[in-house]
């Protein structure tokens, strides 16, 4: 089976600084992706632009029209995302609200023609959420099988973030997917959550944990260890850069209301290879045990938040695209990559549009 390249909605421009979504799947297109992750912000704008509200008709409707815009495209739609602050909530009232916007959810999945759902782990605050970890398996249990029970039925992808309050790295992820033990209900392995948790610690001058290379060997041996590759659902890949200074009050990325690792992450995340960015992190030997240990295929998609999305700037689609298109190819000649040759972009070949 082939390696097929991917990119999310979001890390082509953010919908508040004006970009698009069709501007943004045309950008897609044109530097040779496959596939694109949807990323619920954009459905909600592209529902307002469209129908004035973003009612649930509306979403479902809106949601119709983009698997048309992406199909005119030739690009797979591979997963909505993402469903956030779900699991262990405290709050029980709040979790039933939750379940019935998962229902949404599930309507939106057909609409658009896909069948994933990415579950991020929540980082809300500690006093928001249960310590009891059944609880939370208890809690992704019922939205498996509110999946399984759809027609046609409806995955979930479980993404440890680095920051999150209950789950913070993919093993205590994959924890979670064994104690769910539902065929719908898998990982999502993400080379930044992973590597800015065991790796990188952006309050450090340096960037790193202590004893970093180690504790990234000794993961990556426990995964390829423990994990069948049929568990993992989606992989999504992003760098990251050093940071020239230690995240603290005086860093212009740093918001007293997020962990610096979230904050971090919203500002600084590059794609694979952008070491003239400042990109540091070990995501090839991510990489090569998922792919080539593990033997992964299908989807690598790229997930890049970074503070140029936000620029009102109408060229920053097509340049974070002409950049993924590039960072794409190193992987492929990095890793061996199972590609069709119409997948790579050349910069010195433009492909037109139709």
């Amino acid at each position: 089976m082939a390696h097929r390249s991917s990119i999310c909605t979001v890390s082509l421009g953010r919908a508040c600084a004006g970009h698009t979504l069709p501007h943004k799947l045309d950008m897609a297109r044109k530097y040779g992706f496959e596939g694109i992750e949807l990323f619920y912000e954009d459905l909600v704008d592209f529902s307002n632009v469209t129908y004035g509200d973003a009612s649930a008709e509306s979403q479902i409707a809106a949601a119709g029209l983009v698997r048309e815009l992406c199909e005119a495209r030739g690009l797979e739609i591979i997963c909505l995302q993402p469903f956030m602050h779900y699991e262990g909530l405290v709050d029980r009232q709040r979790h039933q609200e939750r379940i019935e916007e998962m229902h949404l959810f599930v309507e939106l999945v057909h609409a658009l023609g896909t069948d994933l759902i990415l579950l991020p782990s929540s980082n809300l605050p500690a006093e928001q959420m249960t310590t009891d970890m059944s609880l939370i398996v208890d809690d992704m249990a019922e939205v498996a099988d509110i999946g399984a029970a759809a027609e046609p039925p409806v995955r979930f992808a479980f993404e440890a973030l680095c920051w999150g309050t209950r789950v913070d790295t993919w093993d205590g992820s994959w924890d979670i997917v064994q104690r769910v033990n539902r065929k719908n209900f898998g990982l999502c392995i993400d080379t930044f959550n992973l590597t800015g948790r065991i790796y990188a610690d952006p309050t450090q001058i340096s960037g790193c944990t202590p004893d970093c290379e180690q504790a990234v060997r000794e993961s990556l041996a426990a995964m390829v260890a423990s994990v069948p590759v049929e568990r993992i659902f989606l992989l999504q890949v992003a760098d990251a850069e050093l940071l020239s200074q230690p995240m603290s009050p005086k860093h212009p990325f740093y918001n007293p209301e997020q962990p610096p690792r979230m904050s971090w992450s919203r500002n600084a995340r590059l794609f694979y290879g952008e070491s003239s960015y400042g990109g540091y992190l070990p995501v090839y030997a991510v990489l090569k045990t998922v792919v080539q240990d593990l033997g992964f295929t299908g989807w690598l998609s790229f997930e890049v938040f970074n503070r140029r999305l936000a620029d009102k700037d109408g060229s920053v689609p097509e340049e974070m695209a002409s950049r993924a298109a590039l960072s794409f190819e190193k992987m492929t000649n990095d890793l061996k990559l199972n590609v069709a040759s119409k997948q790579l972009y050349k910069a010195e070949e433009p492909r037109p549009m139709l």
